[in-house]
């Protein structure tokens, strides 16, 4: 027996194996499937799925500029409360239960309840988020709305007060104009007016 003469055993083997750098026969042999020589010749050789052959891939030739939160923002599936009229009156709903009439297609990063429409159904709403026309409306319902916090606990919250009514502000009194009195003028002391007597008389010039 030589090597010429082993085979595998049956069922150990779904494919064939390739035989590489057997010769040109093998249509694997000589470069055994790798081209010409390079990097991509070589063991541990990775192709990045940005390479472009050596020139400026486009990651690096487009601009960047502004903000983006795609990384780390939330996504939440939103219903509206005209939606949860579905259910029975007095029932208590949450997520799954969205899910079950096809409310809302995925619960993503959580669930938001918007106030859209009219609720007309006493009911118990938890969710991750409501806005406040929709805490609103579930109150005005007879029902109670419980948030949902990050770790799942429930959170039950407190009924929204309706906001008082402002008081029209009283009407400002004009102010009235009081014209200011020109002060009397001082009046000035008379000059004493001199005789005529008592003018000296000039000595006319002798002729």
């Amino acid at each position: 027996m030589n090597l010429t003469q082993l085979k595998s055993l049956p069922k150990t083997r779904k494919e064939p194996m390739v035989r590489k750098g057997r010769g040109p026969g093998s249509e694997k042999g000589k470069t055994a499937g790798r081209g010409g020589k390079g990097a991509s010749a070589r063991t541990g050789f990775a192709h990045r799925y940005y390479f472009e052959g050596g020139q400026m891939p486009l990651v690096r030739r487009l601009p960047k500029h502004g903000f983006n939160s795609a990384i780390f923002r939330k996504e939440n599936a939103v219903l509206n409360v005209s939606q949860l009229d579905v259910f029975d009156d007095g029932a208590t709903v949450g997520p799954d239960e969205f899910l079950a009439k096809g409310l809302i297609n995925r619960i993503l990063d959580g669930v938001k309840v918007l106030g859209d429409g009219e609720v007309k159904k006493k009911l118990t709403v938890r969710a991750h988020s409501f806005s406040g026309s929709a805490r609103e409306k579930i109150a005005k319902a007879g029902g109670k709305t419980e948030r949902i916090n990050l770790k799942g606990e429930i959170q039950p919250e407190e009924a929204p007060k309706a906001a008082k009514p402002k008081a029209a502000p009283a009407p400002k009194a004009k102010p009235v104009e009081t014209k200011a009195e020109a002060p009397a003028k001082a009046e000035k002391p008379a000059a004493p007016k001199a005789d005529k007597a008592d003018k000296p008389k000039k000595d006319k010039p002798a002729k």
